[in-house]
C-alpha cells in the first residue's frame, strides 16, 4: 500500500498512473468487444430457434427439419450432429458430403436417385450449418471435419466401416474433406467421388486483400463477423458470382481473383451467364438467409472453414490418390466453374492423383453448384463410373 500511495505523491506521477491504468482498461475492453472468448459449443437452430419459431415461419424454411426420412441427432462432445439415413439397408452404403455454405439439402438431386437405385444414403451437415452445433473453439480444419465423419458412420446401426465398407461423394468443400477422409483410410472407402472439389484451388486466383482480412488475425472478429454476414445477406443480384469472360465483356485481371465469401456464394448461385438463377438456387439461397437470421454458429463456422478447411494446398493428399486402385476415384467438374477452374485441375490435380489411367475424369455441363443445377448429368457420370449404366 505504501508504494501505492507514493505512486500519488504528486500531481504528474498521478497523471501517469491514470493513463496506465485507463490505456490498460481500453485495451482489455477494446479485446473483449472486438475478440471475444469463444464458447465450447454454439447450440444450432434446432435447440435454439426452432422450437421458438411460429410452425407458419418453419414452413418457410426451404430446408426443413424433415427434410430428408431416417433422421437422428447425434451428441458429441463437439455438439449435436444432424444425420439422415434411408434407403435399403443392404444396398451401396453410399455417404454424401455436401459444400461450405449450406447444408445437406444441396445434394437432394443425387440423394433420391442414387436410393431409387438402391443405395443406403448417409448425409449429414456440417458442424455450423444446417440443423448441426458448431464448435466454437476448434479450427474448422481436417482434423474436425474427419473426425466429424468418424462420429457419424458410428452412429448407424449398421456398418459403416470396415475393408471396402462405403463409397463417399463429396461435393465442393465436402469433395475436399472427402479426400482427406479416404486417403487417411483407403481401406475403408472402396470409391471415391468428387464433384467440384476443393483442396487444391490456385491461391493466386484468390485476391490478396480477401486472404490478407481471413487469415492475417489483425482484423477483428466481430468486425469480421459483420463483414461475413454482410457478404452473405447481399441481395440475389450481387450475389450471383463473377461471369466468366465473354466476346462483349472481359473481365480485368482484378476483377477475375475471386474473394474468399465467393467460395460460398457461389455454391449457391453460380450462373456463367446472365440467366435468372433456378428455382432451386434461389431456395438454396433462401437458407443461407435463413442460416444468418437463425443460426447464431453459422457465421463463425463459415469464418473458421474459410481459414482452416481443406480449400487450398492439399497436394499433400491429393498425392495419396494416386495409390488408390485404378478406377476407384472419379472427379467431375463443371465447364463453366469458376472456382474450381477446368483447365487449372486438369493441370494442378489429375497429374498427381496418377492421371487418367486411375482417374475417372470428366467435364460435365454446368457450373459451380451443377450437383444441384445439372443432377442428371452427373448422376449419368456417377452411374458410368460405377458401371451401372
Amino acid at each position: 500500500m505504501e508504494t501505492v500511495a507514493k505512486c500519488f505523491s504528486s500531481p504528474s506521477e498521478s497523471v501517469v498512473v491514470t493513463t496506465v491504468v485507463t490505456t490498460l482498461a481500453l485495451a482489455s475492453l477494446t479485446r473483449f468487444v472486438l475478440w471475444p472468448q469463444k464458447p465450447q459449443i454454439i447450440r444450432g437452430a434446432l435447440t435454439t430457434s426452432v422450437p421458438r419459431l411460429p410452425k407458419e415461419e418453419l414452413a418457410k424454411a426451404s430446408y426443413r427439419v424433415d427434410h430428408f426420412p431416417g433422421a437422428r441427432d447425434v451428441v458429441t462432445p463437439y455438439g449435436n450432429i444432424r444425420v439422415y439415413e434411408f434407403g435399403p439397408e443392404n444396398g451401396r452404403k453410399v455417404l454424401l458430403i455436401h459444400g461450405i455454405s449450406t447444408s445437406c439439402m444441396t445434394l437432394s438431386d443425387i440423394a433420391w436417385p442414387l436410393v431409387e437405385k438402391g443405395c443406403r444414403v448417409m448425409m449429414f451437415d456440417l458442424f455450423g450449418r444446417g440443423y448441426s452445433d458448431a464448435p466454437g473453439d476448434l479450427p474448422y480444419d481436417t482434423r474436425l471435419f474427419v473426425s466429424q465423419i468418424l462420429l457419424v458412420l458410428a452412429s448407424s446401426p449398421l456398418a459403416w466401416t470396415g475393408n471396402n465398407a462405403l463409397s463417399v461423394i463429396g461435393y465442393s468443400l465436402g469433395g475436399g474433406i472427402a479426400v482427406n477422409f479416404a486417403v487417411t483410410f483407403p481401406d475403408m472407402v472402396e470409391s471415391l467421388i468428387l464433384l467440384s472439389p476443393a483442396g487444391v484451388i490456385r491461391p493466386e486466383n484468390i485476391g490478396r486483400l480477401s486472404r490478407l482480412i481471413f487469415t492475417s488475425g489483425l482484423v477483428p472478429e466481430r468486425l469480421l463477423a459483420w463483414m461475413t454476414k454482410s457478404r452473405l445477406r447481399s441481395p440475389i443480384d450481387n450475389a450471383v458470382s463473377k461471369r466468366r469472360p465473354t466476346a462483349s465483356r472481359a473481365l480485368s485481371p482484378i476483377e477475375e481473383k475471386e474473394d474468399l465469401v465467393d467460395v460460398a456464394v457461389q455454391e449457391a448461385v453460380d450462373s456463367p451467364t446472365q440467366e435468372s438463377p433456378t428455382p432451386f438456387e434461389l431456395e438454396v439461397v433462401s437458407f443461407v438467409h435463413w442460416s444468418l437470421d437463425h443460426n447464431e454458429g453459422f457465421v463463425p463456422a463459415m469464418m473458421s472453414t474459410i481459414r482452416h478447411a481443406p480449400l487450398m494446398e492439399q497436394q499433400q493428399y491429393w498425392r495419396l490418390l494416386a495409390k488408390r486402385k485404378p478406377g476407384t476415384t472419379a472427379v467431375l467438374i463443371g465447364r463453366d466453374d469458376n472456382l474450381i477452374q477446368p483447365d487449372d485441375y486438369e493441370e494442378d490435380a489429375l497429374p498427381i492423383m496418377g492421371g487418367r489411367d486411375n482417374v475417372f475424369w470428366r467435364i460435365v455441363p454446368g457450373a459451380h453448384n451443377f450437383p444441384f443445377t445439372h443432377p442428371r448429368t452427373a448422376l449419368k457420370a456417377i452411374y458410368e463410373f460405377w458401371g451401372l449404366e
